[in-house]
């Protein structure tokens, strides 16, 4: 018979303790309008699986990736609600909602100008955007896109760092991205090490240094890209304790969509 040890005992707890509680701010369940979920049906099973590992709501977030997936507002948000029906009819319990990850690029400005954007949320005072770099680089002008949007009262809040390969190279780019006002979101699978030990190394290093504000599933399907909330969430509680784990995926995303405590 295999002993746990008091620490697994502990991780175990707190996961008992936060089943059907943790938030999930990134995910591309909604079927048929990005490379997510692909139907219906897989849909349905992404929302069971979220639920499986312990979360009770999770924001729906397509690309918004001008060219390649040109979606908005129009296009989102029937195809949200019609997810939102389907998941009530098959009685899993999973709250949504939704947004876009979107793309940095030039028409952002006009975007938000035009009340084209949805936003995750609001914290302190500012509408949270969920802005995208390409994984390969940080584009030039990519700061004075981020001054602009804080000028604005926007938050950028950058997605999945850890995988863009001009912070492999460089890792001092968080921190400049952090100096210019950013916020991030490690993506659950990078902590656990589903993207390699590059990007494992890179989320540990953020972890450490605090430059996590929230980790998100990032989920795109259930075998591919699965939900790896809970595992994540047991790793950052072995890693840097229950307080931190609570921080980075109930409480901060929870303030971010208004479902704090």
């Amino acid at each position: 018979m295999v002993i746990l040890s008091s620490n697994r005992l502990i991780v175990q707890a707190l996961l008992k303790a936060v089943t059907v509680t943790m938030i999930d701010l990134h995910s591309h369940i909604l079927p048929g309008i990005d490379d997510g979920a692909r139907d219906a049906d897989m849909s349905l099973a992404m929302a069971q699986q979220a639920v499986d590992v312990g979360i009770s709501f999770m924001m729906c977030t397509p690309h918004m990736h001008w060219g390649t997936f040109d979606n908005d507002i129009e296009i989102i948000e029937p195809v949200f609600k019609q997810l939102r029906r389907d998941i009530s009819a098959a009685g899993i319990p999973l709250t949504l909602g939704w947004a876009a990850e979107v793309r940095l690029n030039e028409m952002v400005p006009l975007w938000y100008k035009t009340q084209k954007i949805p936003f995750l949320g609001m914290l302190n005072g500012k509408k949270v955007l969920l802005l995208e770099l390409p994984h390969s680089h940080i584009p030039a002008g990519a700061d004075q896109l981020i001054k602009w949007l804080i000028a604005n009262g926007v938050q950028p809040l950058i997605p999945h760092p850890e995988r863009n390969r001009d912070v492999w190279e460089r890792p001092e780019k968080i921190r400049w991205l952090r100096n210019l006002g950013c916020l991030f979101q490690v993506t659950a699978g990078a902590l656990t090490g589903r993207f390699g030990e590059v990007v494992q190394d890179i989320s540990l290093s953020m972890l450490d240094d605090d430059f996590i504000d929230l980790v998100a599933s990032d989920t795109h399907d259930t075998k591919r890209r699965p939900n790896d909330m809970k595992d994540a969430f047991e790793l950052v509680c072995r890693q840097a304790g229950e307080r931190p784990a609570q921080r980075l995926f109930v409480e901060t995303p929870g303030n971010i969509v208004g479902l704090s405590a």
